[in-house]
């Protein structure tokens, strides 16, 4: 029996702030791609001093990202195991094909090693999940790039508000694609955006999200729209419209503060787990990083549905991220390619993680999960 005072896994932080750009939108009676998503546009770009481009979700920003860097059709994408299924399905609505990589072991993330293993002749980008908001190897896996002549299309989907190496990520390399769902460390209800120095790569993704209709975001952002026009390729009806761009833009004002109670939540956790063998967490620096999720790792887990079953019953929820997309019948390959990820991924459990929580939560929470991880019976 669940209880009714149930901890959610994440949740959305909405403000009075929001609802008031939201309420000012809806008074104004434009709710589709206009003046605000414009806005949010201009301060992204600010934030990353790189242009950025939004559409209504981060599946549709890396799709748009692969469309407009020419992959397609024939070509492959090396992607790791552990990631949502939707960078899976953007890389094959791209008409390309997701050659899934094994993780490392210590930090989730594509393996390079494995990545070596798998390149072809067809292979054109490679797409590096910043999971949890952190990525370690990402200057490994440019270099690589670098030196096959391969695109790299970020999937930053986790890590809005992150450095690495003391560089806000999106602000450097080739493509970053963010999220803005309603559980991301900034949110637009649903939403993504692109970001990227590449002008040709801005321009092509303007058109791509807008069905292709050749310099339509112009006339949107000003209320209008090209009746008369040309279409040069295949486009997508992407576009973020006013009223998410009216909650991103309250969101980005909040960020500073949204970001700091997710970086204490999880340093609160960390203190709570360290001195505990069973239970290991993935080692990061949140001076540098802005946090989406909180994953552990209990050694030797071998009935985690039932750990997690344990937990939901006295108001914890948790969740699992992610299930190895090798396994989806879309996607299946062997699973004796991923060593790594076979081993991982019966052990992690994500742990609650959003800015209403507190320090009194967090304890409930880490001692529930420490009573629950001495108990012989998750282990046979």
């Amino acid at each position: 029996m669940v209880t009714k005072h149930l901890i959610r896994l994440s949740k959305s932080n909405i403000s009075k702030n929001e609802i008031q750009e939201v309420k000012n939108v809806l008074e104004i009676g434009f709710l589709g791609m206009g003046q605000k998503v414009k806005i949010f546009e201009e301060r992204l770009t600010k934030f990353f001093s790189r242009e950025a481009i939004c559409f209504n979700s981060g599946t549709a920003a890396i799709h748009v990202a692969l469309q407009a860097c020419g992959i397609g059709k024939g070509d492959e994408v090396l992607v790791p195991s552990i990631t949502y299924v939707a960078t899976f399905q953007a890389i094959s609505a791209s008409g390309a094909k997701p050659v899934c990589c094994d993780i490392n072991e210590n930090n989730l993330h594509i393996s390079l090693s494995d990545i070596k293993k798998k390149i072809t002749s067809r292979t054109k980008a490679i797409v590096p999940v910043h999971i949890a908001g952190y990525s370690e190897n990402l200057g490994e896996i440019y270099k690589f790039a670098k030196k096959k002549k391969l695109r790299v299309i970020e999937d930053a989907a986790h890590a809005f508000g992150s450095r690495y190496k003391k560089k806000l990520i999106g602000s450097f390399g080739d493509i970053a694609c963010f999220s803005f769902d309603g559980i991301k460390n900034i949110t637009t209800g649903e939403g993504g955006c692109l970001v990227t120095k590449d002008k040709k790569v801005i321009q092509n993704s303007k058109d791509i999200r807008l069905l292709g209709v050749k310099n339509d975001s112009i006339k949107r952002y000003s209320g209008h729209r090209s009746w008369i026009g040309d279409v040069e390729q295949q486009g997508w009806r992407y576009h973020m419209s006013d009223i998410n761009a009216a909650i991103g833009i309250a969101q980005l004002k909040r960020f500073k503060n949204l970001s700091k109670k997710r970086k204490i939540l999880c340093k609160s956790y960390d203190k709570k787990f360290k001195e505990i063998k069973k239970i290991n967490f993935f080692k990061i620096d949140y001076k540098s990083v802005c946090p989406h999720i909180y994953i552990i790792k209990i050694t030797n887990l071998k009935k985690r549905e039932l750990f997690r079953k344990k937990l939901l019953n006295i108001g914890i929820q948790t969740g699992i991220h992610y299930f190895p997309n090798y396994k989806y019948k879309m996607f299946k390959v062997s699973n004796k390619n991923f060593p790594n990820t076979e081993k991982i991924y019966r052990e992690i459990i994500t742990l609650p993680l959003h800015p209403e929580l507190n320090e009194k939560s967090i304890k409930y929470i880490s001692d529930k999960v420490i009573n629950l991880s001495k108990k012989s019976i998750f282990y046979k």
